[in-house]
């Protein structure tokens, strides 16, 4: 049915004076600098996001208030408070400096959503040493990638986990000097060459004082994968705890007193910015699921945990709608007051489906790994345009740009000033979350900015009321159920199997996931296309990547359309995929003179 464009919001809607307000002059009269002073900072202008999310609320009136709440299906709830948090995360601190590992160093968690991980994350950056959390559905190969790419020194991991996707690749991985296992059966791990993580932690002291480190100190490193080659490495430094801290003010609308859910895994970045570091900076309760995605219990969670404020993904709210409205009757969410979205475009129709079944509209908002917070956003004053991402947020200047002729590598743009016309998103650089580098890979980096600008790589355009509407992606970089998966770490693979000649990966539209990987295969002359060969391409595809990044479809093709430099053209396997049309085929091997 039509629906209106535009959903107007209400004193039942808001029900809580939202932080932001008057957002012009909030936007007019905002200062980075003046948004550091809510921090509390160590001494010599140092600061530390640890200290900041747990320690300051530790030493403080919320010391008892529950920071952590972890939920299962068979187990009791464990609730974590600040004051405890802050003696954990101590004698993890504590518990790496007796290994020698200390600031600067990498470390890595491949874990579910357990208490450890997260005591792990914030323990690590309390003693300055470098965070990456990572799925723990990725396979063996992307994990060895990122840990070789990252030169982790320390791995996180359960016991079963290590036998299954590290133990056989260990020696694959140089610059890995300990591995901290969590034991799965509760008694200490016997693994050979491993470390047994609740026995450092017995012996380690709760008195550790985080170090003071700088501002522009590393502290998290995030990996984005690209069209081609590796993954790569966002760099992020402590001082991104202040754009944590305000886009948890004015994007979430955290209030004092909320109970919060963000459902992301913290092995996306969003589950690390939004899942731990942003509700702990504001000392809110965090419901921590340890469960995979069930209809029923996600609505059983939010009715009896009281949650206020609800952070998911658009993957999940189309699940929620697949399952249908009927699962909601008997259930009834009156602390529920904020719903927001983030991981793809979340589709009008979501949007609506919030209101009608659960009685709030869905808030969509826009950001990346590269920002480090969330840039643009509908907040819980703004009218809602479905559709739209909404509008930057404070201390944050967007705009649509068209590419000029470049000088030598440096990008030239210009600014697009006409309403309603299609560009490349662009950023002001600046904010203190914005990544400071690609690991090891400073050409790409420049290649990012054109003078202040930074260039999202997404195509969006902004309306004359200045809400910004995603177009689509300049690339070709596969959004699935909230992953990123660059097409080229899963051809790589693809081409391991002794069948494969060449691999050809692309994102097709799905109505749950956003984008499901669909393969293309060409066979070795020796090999015929059977349902057998594809079951075993498909298994060793899922043995290597996990099934979160491998193909969910393929299909064998005896040549895949090529440049005449040799480049799959990804773009027009799509186009012939979904009935597109092709566009310009005139580099297309085989196509003329």
């Amino acid at each position: 049915m039509d629906r209106p464009a535009v959903i107007p919001k209400t004193a039942h809607d808001l029900r809580l004076a939202p932080n932001l307000v008057n957002y012009d002059a909030t936007c007019r009269d905002y200062s980075w600098a003046e948004a550091r002073q809510a921090m509390d900072g160590l001494p010599g202008g140092a600061l530390n996001i640890a200290h900041e999310a747990v320690d300051r609320h530790a030493s403080g009136p919320l010391r008892d208030r529950t920071a952590l709440r972890f939920v299962a299906r068979d187990a009791a709830a464990l609730d974590i408070s600040f004051a405890e948090l802050a003696r954990l995360t101590s004698r993890f601190a504590d518990a790496l400096s007796r290994l020698g590992v200390g600031k600067g160093d990498r470390l890595f968690i491949l874990a579910g959503r357990i208490p450890e991980l997260y005591v792990a994350v914030l323990g690590s950056l309390k003693c300055g040493v470098v965070v990456t959390p990572l799925f723990s559905a990725f396979g063996p190969e992307p994990i060895a990638t990122r840990v070789n790419l990252g030169e982790g020194k320390v791995l996180v991991t359960t016991d079963t986990l290590y036998r299954r996707k590290v133990k056989a690749w260990r020696e694959r991985m140089p610059s890995l000097r300990h591995v901290l296992l969590v034991s799965d059966e509760g008694s200490p791990t016997s693994e050979p060459g491993t470390l047994d993580l609740a026995s450092l932690m017995a012996e380690a002291s709760d008195q550790f004082a985080a170090v003071p480190t700088a501002p522009d100190d590393m502290s998290l490193l995030h990996f984005t994968s690209g069209t081609t080659g590796t993954p790569k490495g966002a760099i992020h430094v402590h001082e991104a705890v202040v754009t944590h801290h305000a886009t948890g003010r004015f994007a979430l609308d955290l209030h004092d007193g909320d109970r919060y859910w963000c459902t992301a895994d913290p092995g996306w970045v969003t589950g690390t910015s939004y899942g731990i570091i942003a509700p702990l900076l504001h000392g809110v309760t965090s419901l921590v699921d340890r469960e995979e995605f069930d209809a029923q219990r996600w609505y059983t969670l939010l009715e009896q945990e009281r949650i206020s404020v609800w952070y998911t993904a658009p993957t999940a709210i189309r699940m929620l709608m697949k399952a249908g409205a009927e699962l909601v009757r008997g259930h009834s969410f009156p602390a529920l007051r904020f719903i927001a979205s983030v991981g793809e475009p979340l589709n009008p129709e979501a949007v609506w489906w919030g209101k009608d079944v659960l009685g709030l509209p869905i808030h969509d908002n826009w950001w990346q790994t590269e920002t480090g917070g969330i840039m643009i956003a509908n907040t819980p004053a703004f009218d809602i345009r479905p559709g739209s991402m909404g509008r930057p947020l404070p201390g944050i200047e967007a705009a649509i740009v068209e590419h000029l002729e470049a000088e030598g590598e440096a990008p030239r743009v210009r600014v697009i000033e006409t309403a309603g016309v299609d560009g490349e998103l662009a950023l002001r650089a600046g904010w203190p979350s914005m990544f400071r580098g690609y690991l090891n890979n400073e050409a790409r980096y420049r290649k990012c900015f054109a003078g202040q600008w930074y260039l999202t790589g997404d195509l969006a355009r902004r309306d004359e009321d200045g809400y910004y509407w995603f177009v689509g992606r300049a690339d070709d970089v596969i959004k699935s159920a909230g992953h990123l998966i660059g097409p080229f770490e899963v051809e790589s693979v693809l081409m391991e199997h002794p069948a494969v000649a060449e691999a050809g990966v692309i994102g097709k539209p799905d109505p749950i996931m956003g984008e499901m990987v669909k393969a293309f295969v060409s066979l070795k002359g020796a090999y015929s296309a059977d349902e057998t060969l594809r079951l075993d391409i498909m298994a060793h595809a899922r043995k290597r990547l996990g099934a979160a990044v491998a193909p969910k479809e393929i299909a064998f093709l005896a040549t895949l359309p090529r440049t005449r430099s040799g480049k799959i053209m990804r773009r027009l396997l799509k186009a012939r995929e979904l009935g597109l049309p092709e566009g310009d085929t005139s580099t297309l091997e085989g196509s003329g003179q």
